[in-house]
């Protein structure tokens, strides 16, 4: 008996980069394999803001926000390999932890955590849903949001991943990599599956959102570097996103920062690590000196100060 299985692994997050591995069928096919090649010359050029996963496809934009004023989004694919590729395009619900990781919601056992979460992929459509780009070529997924006219304010969210199709094996049997000719043994082969998800965010009626910084630290991470320890609070029915820059106080002497880190409206608060250059020039940090974190917003009003907070190394 043969068995061949793939094992996907979804990059998520603007900044915030996740690591999902689940079973499936390496054989398994789409039913939209006939979806158009994109058009685009090979010298296409990744646009501004553009990110990218372990594999070798690019999304832009970062995230996708979707109101009452735009009904659709387009999300654009840019195959950065030196082959062609196909990619499987779909939306999985996920829920965010405290501590900013991102799990399936399908997974989440807890009946209260579940609750708090507004799913949207229900009321969403996307075309196509599967795509093949040649080498640096590009293809544009369509989005369009149809919710209920009763639909209760707030903010519902997804996630939109793309994930590579692997297209053969390379001619390696299953009973080669079971180091086997025996027709009646067992073998598995692992055939990974890179792509990247970015959150597709649908905010009905109006929304609010504060947030706040507190326990500041100085830590030790595995390892031996220094990271700077913290937790952004949130409440409101929006999610807050932006960029969380670390400075000398009193002056614009940057120590260091980290750019697009979410709190989505299922948590109230998450802690986040901002990691140390080792080169940093060590009195920036010693003992006794002063710094200012400022959470900075890059979505709602980008450029707004969410929030900032002074603290003295100890």
């Amino acid at each position: 008996m043969m068995a061949s299985f793939a094992v996907p692994r979804h990059v998520c997050g603007a900044a915030s980069l996740l690591l999902l591995a689940c079973l499936t069928q390496a054989a398994q096919a789409q039913s939209n394999t006939n979806a158009p090649v994109a058009t685009s010359p090979p010298s296409a050029e990744l646009p501004a803001g553009a990110v990218g996963g372990m594999g070798d496809v690019n999304v832009f934009p970062k995230r996708v926000v979707i109101d009452q004023k735009q009904r659709v989004a387009s999300v654009g694919l840019f195959n950065r390999a030196a082959a062609q590729s196909d990619y499987d395009i779909t939306l999985t619900d996920m829920m965010m932890t405290e501590e900013g990781q991102l799990v399936d919601l399908a997974s989440v056992t807890d009946p209260a955590a579940k609750a708090r979460v507004r799913p949207a992929s229900s009321m969403l459509r996307w075309s196509p849903r599967r795509v093949t780009l040649a080498s640096h070529d590009s293809q544009t997924i369509r989005i369009m949001a149809r919710a209920a006219p009763d639909l209760p304010p707030g903010e519902y969210r997804t996630h939109f991943s793309a994930v590579a199709v692997p297209n053969s094996v390379n001619g390696f049997s299953i009973e080669q990599a079971a180091g086997t000719n025996n027709p009646n043994s067992v073998g598995v082969m692992i055939v990974p599956r890179f792509g990247i998800s970015i959150p597709v965010i649908l905010r009905v009626g109006e929304t609010t959102m504060t947030a706040g910084l507190r326990d500041l630290a100085i830590t030790a991470e595995p390892g031996g570097d220094r990271a700077i320890r913290l937790t952004i609070t949130r409440e409101g029915t929006r999610s807050a996103f932006g960029d969380l820059t670390v400075t000398v106080t009193g002056s614009k002497s940057k120590v260091t920062e980290i750019k697009g880190v979410g709190v989505y409206p299922e948590v109230g608060q998450r802690l986040v690590h901002i990691p140390l250059d080792p080169a940093l020039d060590p009195r920036l940090i010693a003992r006794g000196a002063r710094l200012t974190v400022t959470y900075t917003d890059d979505d709602f009003a980008p450029g707004k100060v969410l929030a900032t907070q002074n603290f003295i190394v100890p």
